[in-house]
């Protein structure tokens, strides 16, 4: 079970950074969330539910939202000009999902960052696979729509980068 434990803990830490955007408390949530799914003994039994981490995680983080008066954002973006066509690249992949509700973007980061099966998304969104399938494609596409209008603004400014 430790080994279980071990591999599920980066992916409850993406997702709590995610949540707060600050790497200490993440951590700390992180954390918690594993003490109090070890500290239920019904839970171990049952063995290890992604689904059960993930909403013990999610509810860490509203309540650190709850007792927190602001939230501080940091946009850590690279110096080194060898990766420009990255960092615009992210850029504007960061502008497009600033773009979806907060939602969609929790499901984009469960899905292709923490490589949540579908499975589990549905049961945590309480939805069909197929209506889960169409959700995410449907999110997918409204972020190349995004990504490619900023693109067509941040056209004169690619221009001058590579010339």
């Amino acid at each position: 079970m430790a080994d279980k434990l071990k591999e599920q803990y980066d992916k409850i830490l993406r997702f709590c950074f995610y949540r707060v955007h600050n790497a200490d408390v993440a951590e700390d949530l992180t954390q918690e969330t594993f003490l109090r799914f070890l500290e239920r003994p019904h839970y171990r039994i049952r063995g290890i539910d992604l689904r059960l981490l993930y909403t013990i995680a999610g509810n860490l983080c509203t309540d650190y939202f709850r007792g927190k008066q602001t939230a501080e954002l940091t946009d850590d973006i690279p110096d080194s000009r060898d990766q420009e066509e990255e960092i615009l690249t992210n850029t504007m992949l960061a502008s497009a999902m600033k773009n979806l509700p907060s939602e969609d973007c929790e499901i984009i980061l469960l899905r292709y960052v923490n490589e949540v099966p579908m499975k589990v998304l549905c049961s945590l969104y309480g939805v069909s696979r197929a209506t889960m399938a169409r959700r995410i494609r449907k999110i997918l596409d409204l972020l190349k729509k995004n990504i490619v209008g900023e693109e067509a603004e941040h056209e004169p400014q690619l221009q001058k980068i590579y010339r």
